[in-house]
């Protein structure tokens, strides 16, 4: 059985990757007659992460003719000290800066922010923008000419090393997953949600559809702003080109609620597949772990030389096609053998975590979730 289990797993995770490279290899960045000035980036922000003025300047760096509107909160003084900070340091560029009160009780923050900001929108082109996200010019500019075909194009996510131990395992979790959960099925479907953490759209589109307005009491807004495209005509394409997010994660708390939050999100999601896609994604996605998790455990119940040269020489082959994989899609990035491991054999207990607790914590508010929809302020 474990011999069983080992090469389901090898098989599962060769097809993830084989489709994954497939599409990132083949894809090629579509001609487009937007420029950056044609772009406003829109990151709405609230403060605790230390990293927060750098990644803030990165972008202004990186992307020098695209506007910015910085979306903050009243009570946030930390946010206030440091965009104002940058406006000083960067006077030549097209910045605006706008306060917000308090969203209102279930009422999903970043979407209040943005669709309030909406109107302040001039340029053909809006990408939403996480105050922890790099967006690389290369990236950009995919972004631009995927919206020749779409009314929405997203990006991929990818972590830089972080400061830390928790940091480092929520780095190999989205690292490991990020390219063979958005990719592999492009071929046979379109995108079932989006990368909340950078995406762009037609202003023009956004307009046409109310805004944000039918999803602010939406919690997931990747999925709410997905569905509101998909449920207007709309258009969703994928690129394989990546963006780069640093989150500090101080706390084994802090990692958890992370995490809980992810996989809770993810069951939403699910909820609003076929049949059919819910079989494809629980094949590729949850029964990986499961089998990975179940042959270590044969393993330790009958320690034979033998079997423990199968699971060194599995281990080996799934740290090869992992590596291979970031490799391409996003350049080289650290492994950490043991933290990468470590962080796919938590996801059943994440999961199940998920599935029996129904209550986040999501930036300063504590919500009891029923549906995406459907939650209340705790």
């Amino acid at each position: 059985m474990m011999y069983v289990l080992g090469a389901a797993y090898l098989i599962l995770l060769s097809i993830k990757s084989g489709l994954a490279l497939r599409y990132a290899k083949r894809y090629f960045v579509m001609k487009t007659t937007l420029a950056h000035s044609d772009v406003t980036i829109c990151t709405p922000i609230l403060s605790g992460d230390p990293q927060l003025a750098h990644v803030l300047k990165d972008n202004l760096d990186a992307l020098p003719q695209a506007r910015f509107c910085w979306l903050i909160d009243e009570g946030d003084l930390e946010a206030h000290r440091v965009t104002s900070e940058l406006l000083q340091q960067h006077r030549d560029r097209k910045i605006d800066v706008m306060v917000f009160p308090p969203a209102p009780s279930c009422t999903n923050p970043k979407l209040f922010k943005l669709e309030r900001a909406r109107n302040r929108i001039r340029t053909p082109v809006l990408i939403v923008l996480d105050d922890d996200t790099r967006l690389p010019e290369r990236s950009m500019q995919a972004l631009l000419g995927a919206l020749s075909q779409a009314q929405l194009a997203t990006g991929l996510p990818y972590y830089r090393e972080g400061d830390n131990l928790l940091s480092n395992l929520l780095a190999q979790f989205v690292n490991n997953n990020s390219a063979q959960t958005y990719l592999p099925l492009l071929q046979i479907a379109g995108p079932v949600s989006i990368n909340g953490m950078c995406y762009a759209l037609h202003t023009a589109t956004l307009e046409s559809i109310g805004g944000f307005t039918s999803v602010l009491s939406h919690l997931t807004d990747d999925l709410a702003v997905a569905d509101l495209i998909r449920a207007h005509g709309g258009r969703i394409h994928q690129t394989p080109f990546p963006q780069e997010v640093a989150t500090t994660i101080p706390t084994s708390s802090a990692y958890l609620r992370q995490m809980h939050r992810w996989f809770l999100f993810a069951i939403l999601l699910m909820r609003r597949q076929r049949p059919g896609m819910n079989a494809l994604i629980t094949l590729l996605h949850g029964i990986p772990p499961l089998a990975l998790a179940a042959m270590l455990m044969l393993a330790v119940v009958s320690p034979a030389s033998h079997n423990w040269l199968f699971v060194v020489t599995l281990l080996f082959v799934r740290a090869l096609i992992l590596v291979t994989t970031q490799s391409v899609v996003f350049g080289h990035l650290r492994q950490h053998p043991f933290l990468s491991l470590l962080s796919e054999l938590l996801q059943p207990l994440h999961l199940l975590h998920a599935v029996c607790w129904r209550r986040i914590h999501w930036r300063t508010r504590c919500y009891q979730v029923f549906d995406n929809d459907r939650f209340l302020s705790r």
